[in-house]
């Protein structure tokens, strides 16, 4: 028999071993975590039974984006099992159990539960985007027990639901992938349930690059253009996989231009928004050819650029945002002028000046800044260009996967930190590769360990092109951004 043969025969019994547990295991794992269903009915909360839902009960006050949240849970319970639970405000006598969801400081509920001591957040109280999941026993009148959802802000709360959604079946992937909701009559969980989560990864997101032609020409024929109805279905994308930061589509299109409603709905969402590398100050590239005087060049052209950049932070100010600093030629490009360090340096004093005029000087170390240092930008900083200690630097891979370079023990000490921008996807030289999942899952996992090693924990981006058909290594990259702990290397 050819030894290809033997091999093909070989490959083909794993994959069908690894199909037949997929289809027999009773429970719905998400990546890399703990199943939190009950394997019996003896010790077990029941969220569906053969007859019912157990009620969601909400603050009305809670944050918008966590109000969406819970009537996609809602709409997930029933997709899962034909029964739709109720979503209400209150509640009414004799209620056996309850869903209890929640944001501290904002729900009444879950800060009833604090103050009466049947819930203890101190684990998770004032931690960026943390937030627990447990069972609960008489946590109110009347009411036998209850399933609390908690988060220590919006979208702490946001994950709790999502993370419930995912255990019960609902893979984030489920509309932009068509992953089959998995069908059960009942859903039990685990009563000893006791989950606590904060991300060790700050700012986890996605770059929606090299966007055109693919996903440009389906977005123009479903939606229009770049509007808040294709944007929402990235926002809760990315909540479901943990997420919280977005760099948008940019080459022929400018996210807060296209559509004034993006902006707010990222916001409501609870999704920080930046611009790339080469767009400063929440101006996107193609702004700049709408409405900007003059020649992208801040020797010759100073004043304008100012403005523009001041319009930018003017617009974005009430919303959650990550100013790129710096400036690159249009179009990726670098600068026409050459290696001006002195020129480079004047333009970042400038846009902290724009940046302390909006905020505030006592509040420009909470306004979140980044430095990329991409292709020949990290030629300034390694020729002794300087950005001001809180500013964040953001080191880069060389485009195929591989970091060009982390943090010294010394650079670990700035209060600003630094992260990575990495890549899936790529355009330019020497050549281009698209459309295909090209950097193995070992090696995403080899380097950003490394990172996280390293201290750059406060930024992972990564540039996935045009979303699909990248899946399997976003959902790896931003699962280990929440917690690279959980992957070892054995």
């Amino acid at each position: 028999m050819p030894a290809n043969h033997t091999l093909n025969v070989r490959i083909g019994k794993q994959i069908l071993i690894f199909w037949l547990l997929l289809i027999i295991t009773p429970a719905s794992f998400a990546l890399g975590e703990k199943s939190w269903l009950a394997t019996s009915s003896a010790n077990q909360f029941t969220l569906v039974d053969k007859k019912s839902a157990t009620t969601l009960l909400i603050d009305e006050h809670d944050f918008p984006g966590v109000q969406r949240a819970a009537k996609n849970l809602q709409r997930d319970i029933e997709n899962v099992t034909g029964k739709k639970p109720s979503l209400v405000n209150s509640i009414s006598d004799n209620t056996a159990q309850l869903i209890i969801i929640g944001s501290i400081g904002k729900s009444r509920l879950i800060d009833h539960l604090i103050a009466s001591k049947k819930l203890d957040v101190s684990k998770i109280r004032g931690q960026w985007d943390g937030f627990q999941v447990q069972v609960v026993e008489q946590p109110l009148p009347n009411v036998k027990r209850a399933l609390v959802i908690a988060g220590a802000d919006k979208r702490g709360t946001t994950y709790g639901i999502y993370s419930l959604s995912e255990q019960i079946g609902v893979s984030p992937w489920y509309w932009w992938a068509d992953v089959p909701v998995k069908k059960k009559t009942e859903i039990l969980i685990d009563e000893t349930l006791q989950v606590t989560e904060i991300p060790k990864v700050k700012y986890r997101g996605i770059f929606l690059n090299d966007e055109a032609p693919a996903l440009t020409g389906w977005v123009t024929e479903k939606y229009g253009n770049y509007n808040h109805q294709f944007y929402e279905k990235v926002f809760e994308l990315l909540l479901r996989l943990k997420a919280n930061f977005l760099w948008p589509a940019m080459w022929n299109n400018a996210f807060a231009d296209d559509d004034p409603q993006n902006m707010i709905l990222a916001d409501e969402y609870g999704i920080v928004m930046g611009t790339s590398h080469h767009e400063p100050m929440m101006r996107a590239d193609k702004e700049w050819n709408r409405h900007g005087k003059g020649p992208w060049e801040y020797s010759k052209n100073p004043q304008n650029l100012y403005n523009f950049w001041v319009d930018g932070v003017k617009r974005n100010k009430p919303y959650e945002s990550i100013y790129t600093l710096g400036m690159r030629g249009q179009q990726d490009e670098p600068m026409s002028e050459g290696d001006n360090i002195q020129l480079l340096e004047k333009i970042v004093r400038d846009q902290r000046e724009i940046l302390t005029k909006q905020f505030g000087k006592d509040k420009l170390t909470d306004v979140p800044q980044v430095w990329a240092l991409y292709k020949e930008v990290q030629g300034f900083y390694e020729r002794g260009m300087r950005v001001p200690d809180d500013v964040i630097l953001l080191w880069c891979d060389d485009n195929w996967g591989n970091i060009r370079r982390l943090p010294t023990p010394e650079e670990r000490k700035r209060v600003g930190g630094a992260g990575v921008y990495y890549h899936f996807d790529y355009v330019g030289g020497p050549r281009s590769y698209r459309w295909i999942n090209t950097i193995s899952i070992a090696k995403i996992w080899e380097q950003m360990n490394l990172a996280y090693e390293y201290e750059a924990n406060k930024i992972w981006i990564v540039n996935v092109g045009d979303l699909k058909p990248m899946e399997y290594p976003i959902e790896f990259f931003l699962n280990m951004a929440w917690n690279p702990e959980a992957w070892p290397t054995g």
